[in-house]
């Protein structure tokens, strides 16, 4: 049988760790407008939890939350081959020589019935089975086979004696091509060894050696050449329960297709090496290069399931998962495995950063706006295109969220272009649909302390300084002093888990463009930080409200006054 799954390769739209709303939207936009503009296959994705603002706007736009993918390494389920050859376990080395034969190949994937991989099959499995490497003594007239496959296989009819049965059964071929007195002497010899009940007799139109096989009480007799037994025997042996086949073959065809009878698994090793579907390529290539094993099965996790198979020659240089990179450069905010996946573009609004390293050329587009939904906006109307209305809402929240209604110090007339341009898309009131953005999911009011910490969380490493910053959007400080202490203890811990040198969390009330900044890290650069101290691990910041413009220039400033 052919197995075939169709799995195109993965071409991802992503934002960067621990998104914030411009990440998970400008992923949504941008994936919209690769589709309109002929990259059919870009899906919008995400490497981190959607924030509660964007699970709102989502159902608000009737759309799903974009995949979660936290891998783009290549793995198995990537490289493998998808169109499959494989027999199932039960079926006859002759179906499976014919299957091997008709589509080329020298080796498959054993199923059993419920489609999980119980071994392998190789062309020389099935050769041994007509030239045996030991050809004395009686195993190599040992036959372990139903007599029904038998029959089915020879293609012969078995209306003649008793019915076959599905049973599998250890029988010992004989061709009764002797004279009488041979056949005699052999039966005889067999029927003392107290194994005669075990006996295939096989032979023509000869009629004596039909009757010596009755009265000996074999297992059964297959007739060659199209001829049929006597009534009389046929009747006899309907009585005595022994079977009788009648092939239309010659009686050397006649034994080799009574060989093929025999099931695959009773050949197969479960000796073999497969691969689940998610195990990255490069932890187990070498494993793979080291085996004598040519042929390797993907199953998937947890089930066993096939979805293809691959050779070693699939590992010289393979697929690499697609992406486009949005709201980020620096490789270490990215998904993880981007060094092994291919960057196909990077679109962003932020400074650039030296860790930006590709194999292959990109598209690179890196603009001063105040958010990465603005850039996407603005490359749908270049093409004189629009975004559908739920695309565009999204493109809207994204552009809210990252210039804080157009009031932040990174807003420009571009921002302010494109957001009336995607409002009336919407059909909604920007300053309305801004309300009622900020005031909704307030992670202050119900989230857990690494949540805040964690939903929009970037890494930086300046200057040999690693550093953790974070910044969350209220609409007051409601709240705030009541999980001032968890949230520092969570800035704790993930200092010690990361061992940052700074961690911090940016507490921004848009009304009034005030924040609080909570820090925890090495006091030198706790001391350098250019706002008012109003605790250990409290700064005031008035004014402060860009983590892009305002507070990471800061803590640079900071790490380089440390220096000096």
């Amino acid at each position: 049988m052919a197995i075939e799954r169709i799995m195109k390769q993965s071409w991802f739209v992503l934002g960067h760790r621990n998104p914030d709303a411009d990440a998970i939207c400008a992923a949504i936009g941008h994936a919209s407008y690769l589709r309109a503009t002929g990259d059919l296959e870009a899906i919008a994705a995400r490497c981190g939890e959607v924030p509660p603002r964007v699970k709102i706007v989502l159902e608000q736009a009737g759309l799903e939350p974009p995949m979660l993918v936290d891998d783009v390494r290549p793995t198995a389920g990537s490289i493998c081959r998808k169109t499959v050859v494989a027999v199932r376990q039960d079926d006859t080395f002759l179906m499976a020589y014919r299957l091997m034969v008709d589509h080329g190949v020298r080796a498959v994937p054993v199923l059993n019935n419920g489609g999980e991989v119980r071994g392998l099959l190789h062309f020389l499995d099935l050769l041994q089975l007509l030239l045996p490497p030991a050809t004395d003594g009686r195993n190599v007239k040992l036959l372990h086979a139903s007599l029904e496959n038998i029959g089915a296989t020879l293609g012969a009819s078995d209306d003649c004696g008793a019915t076959p049965p599905s049973d599998e059964e250890g029988l010992i071929m004989m061709v009764g091509a002797s004279s009488q007195d041979t056949v005699g002497r052999r039966l005889e010899a067999a029927r003392e060894e107290g194994v005669v009940s075990k006996y295939l007799v096989i032979c023509g139109d000869r009629p004596f050696v039909h009757k010596q096989a009755l009265d000996y009480g074999t297992r059964a007799l297959i007739v060659t050449g199209g001829y049929k037994p006597d009534e009389k025997i046929a009747f006899q042996a309907k009585e005595k329960g022994m079977i009788i086949l009648c092939s239309p073959h010659d009686t050397a065809t006649t034994v080799k297709l009574a060989l093929c009878a025999r099931k695959v698994r009773n050949i197969i090793s479960d000796d073999f090496m497969s691969l689940a579907s998610n195990e990255v390529v490069s932890r187990f290539s070498g494993k793979v290069a080291a085996s004598s094993q040519d042929l390797f099965p993907v199953v998937e996790v947890g089930t066993r399931r096939l979805m293809g198979v691959f050779s070693k020659s699939d590992l010289v240089d393979p697929p690499r998962t697609l992406l486009s990179l949005v709201d980020h450069n620096e490789f270490s905010q990215a998904v993880n495995g981007v060094e092994e996946a291919k960057v196909v573009e990077i679109l962003d609004h932020h400074r650039l950063s030296g860790d930006l390293v590709t194999r292959d050329p990109v598209r690179f587009i890196n603009e001063p706006v105040g958010s990465s939904s603005t850039i996407v906006a603005r490359r749908f109307r270049e093409r004189d295109l629009q975004p559908e209305a739920p695309v565009a809402l999204c493109l809207c929240a994204g552009l809210v969220s990252d210039t804080l209604n157009l009031t932040s110090p990174t807003t420009t007339d571009v921002d302010r272009d494109m957001l009336v341009w995607l409002s009336e898309l919407a059909g909604v009131d920007a300053d309305e649909f801004a309300e009622a953005f900020f005031a909704s999911g307030s992670l202050l009011l119900h989230a857990d302390a690494q949540a805040i910490v964690g939903t929009d969380r970037k890494e930086f490493n300046e200057d040999g300084v690693f550093l953790s910053l974070s910044q969350v959007e209220e609409t007051s400080f409601k709240g705030l002093s009541k999980r001032q202490e968890e949230l520092v203890e969570e800035l704790e811990r993930l200092r010690h888990e990361y061992r940052y040198e700074l961690c911090a969390i940016l507490v921004t009330d848009i009304r009034r463009h005030d924040s609080v900044l909570l820090a925890v890290g090495l006091e030198e650069l706790l001391c350098k930080l250019p706002f008012t101290r109003s605790g250990v691990n409290e700064f005031s910041a008035p004014g402060v409200v860009s983590r892009k413009k305002q507070l990471f220039p800061a803590v640079c400033e900071a790490i380089r006054l440390r220096s000096d």
